[in-house]
């Protein structure tokens, strides 16, 4: 079980509240000698100040030095001191205050909330409480804003727990009360384990890239290698600081917690699969097509289109030809892409998809049989299979089909057998991309491949993607992961 420690500048400041053996100073935390067993700790630095070398900026600093997890990171506590990132961090988030804070209900021109662990005493304004503390993960934090024309966030700052009344003292203690109880799992089993990965699943998602017994089979590989994969939600963004490494097995988007997962991940010095880069460049086709297009690498003829062009509309569909198939960036497992045989239905499927994105991809018809879905880990083939269309239907997932027809059939066969092109190419596109876990979908025309679409957090269920691999499938990612685990602990980079 992991250890935890709660640090205060002076043994005062923890005068309000119960003694604790948990508890200990900044100094005895500094002198203490630098462990080199294996046993997790999590540091939660309440300082009065982590002003750049003083005595809170250490804590974090050597904490760090000496592998605990800390609270507030030094990255954090550099973040917060850099006025110019928070621009960066939270443009969206001043865009919503005008919501939480209606013109006419404040005299004031300012005014500031406390936040203890994200949680805040002001109702209306959790929501970005929480957001703040997940950008900028510290135990107390004040959220000044100010008022021009709108509402805004002035400053962010760390606040000491010195400076606390009883009525905040109090909220305080609740706050962390709960924070530790989400932190801190059970006691393990007897095993020890050299490194443990999240997993982060969504029981209830419709369509999962992996299937239950998949992610039992995860579960079990990593055991094999010493590695314990925990599956985790949505809601336990703050036990990240637990682990080694992020596996995400939720459909991934960068507008939602799967971005946040990751980049909080990366952030922390874990090994993130799939990482918060490749998230963003594989979930938007635009990119995607202008990536492989730059790359001189196969693709179907592709056309932007923009809201409110219809001049341009109808010479790009001049260009392409019907039918052709409309997409939005963001789309998966086939959603928000739609076939249009003329003009008419042209303009009524660009009218429905516009009001999800502000640009579209059109691109000509290629039908096929199957499609091919190549597997890559780290720059290497792992999986090769074929996905039929939907019975009576153009693509692989149907989603207006009732029971057992909303997808095709599917063949896995060695990577050996198949097509040396379509492999070749599939491994050039994830060239631009980055070293995670890929699956790149690609069709043959006339004999030749063409690139459709890389995706960053590839379906892999048990009876489909490992029909000729097997376990063996789930060991090579777990052993991928002990690999850049063992290098990271090592402090060598990839």
């Amino acid at each position: 079980m992991a250890r935890l420690v709660i640090v205060v500048e002076k043994a005062s400041d923890w005068s309000s509240y119960y003694p604790s053996v948990d508890v200990v100073t900044a100094m005895d935390y500094l002198r203490e000698p630098v462990s080199t067993d294996d046993e997790r700790t999590q540091v939660i630095n309440l300082c009065r100040s982590y002003k750049y070398l003083g005595t809170g900026y250490y804590v974090s600093l050597l904490g760090e030095a000496r592998g605990h997890k800390v609270m507030p990171s030094v990255r954090a506590v550099n973040d917060l001191r850099r006025r110019s990132l928070y621009g960066l961090d939270i443009e969206d988030l001043n865009q919503k205050l005008t919501r939480f804070l209606p013109e006419g209900g404040r005299d004031t021109t300012d005014f500031g909330i406390l936040v203890y662990f994200g949680e805040t005493a002001y109702t209306a304004l959790q929501d970005l409480a929480r957001q703040v503390f997940e950008l900028f993960p510290c135990p107390l934090l004040r959220i000044e804003f100010e008022r021009d024309r709108v509402w805004q966030v002035s400053s962010i700052k760390p606040v000491g727990l010195h400076s606390l009344d009883d009525a905040q003292e109090d909220a305080f203690a609740e706050a962390l009360d709960r924070f530790s109880k989400k932190l801190w799992r059970k006691p393990r089993a007897r095993k020890r384990y050299r490194y443990d990965i999240a997993m982060l699943v969504d029981p209830n998602e419709a369509m999962p890239p992996s299937n239950k017994k998949a992610l039992k089979s995860f579960i079990q590989a990593g055991k094999e290698l010493g590695i314990e994969v925990d599956p985790i939600g949505k809601d336990d963004y703050q036990r990240l600081a637990e682990y080694d490494g992020l596996f995400i097995r939720e459909t991934t988007a960068s507008d939602n917690h799967t971005y946040r997962f990751a980049h909080r991940a990366e952030r922390e010095g874990m090994v993130v699969m799939d990482d918060p880069s490749s998230i963003l460049r594989c979930t938007n086709k635009i990119y995607l097509n202008d990536l492989m297009v730059s790359r001189k690498l196969a693709v179907p003829k592709t056309e932007i289109l923009y809201r409110d062009d219809a001049k341009g509309m109808k010479e790009i569909a001049g260009r392409l030809g019907y039918p052709l198939v409309l997409k939005i960036p963001d789309g998966s497992f086939s959603r928000g892409v739609m076939k249009v045989e003329d003009e008419r239905a042209l303009e009524k499927a660009a009218g429905e998809l516009f009001q999800h994105s502000s640009l579209l991809l059109a691109q000509e018809f290629l039908y096929t049989e199957f499609d091919w879905r190549i597997g890559v880990l780290n720059r290497e083939a792992l999986y090769a299979c074929k996905y039929y269309m939907s019975r009576g239907h153009w693509q692989i997932y149907n989603h207006g089909a009732k029971g057992t027809d909303k997808s095709g059939g599917f063949e896995t066969i060695p990577v050996r057998d198949a097509p040396s092109d379509v492999v070749k190419l599939a491994l050039k596109a994830t060239q631009g991309i980055g070293e995670g876990l890929y699956g790149v979908d690609l069709k043959q025309v006339d004999g030749k491949p063409v690139v459709i679409e890389v995706n960053d957090n590839p379906s892999i269920d048990a009876g489909v993607e490992d029909a000729y691999l097997g376990e063996d499938l789930y060991l090579r990612i777990m052993q991928e992961f002990l690999r850049r685990m063992e290098r990271k602990r090592l402090g060598i980079a990839d």
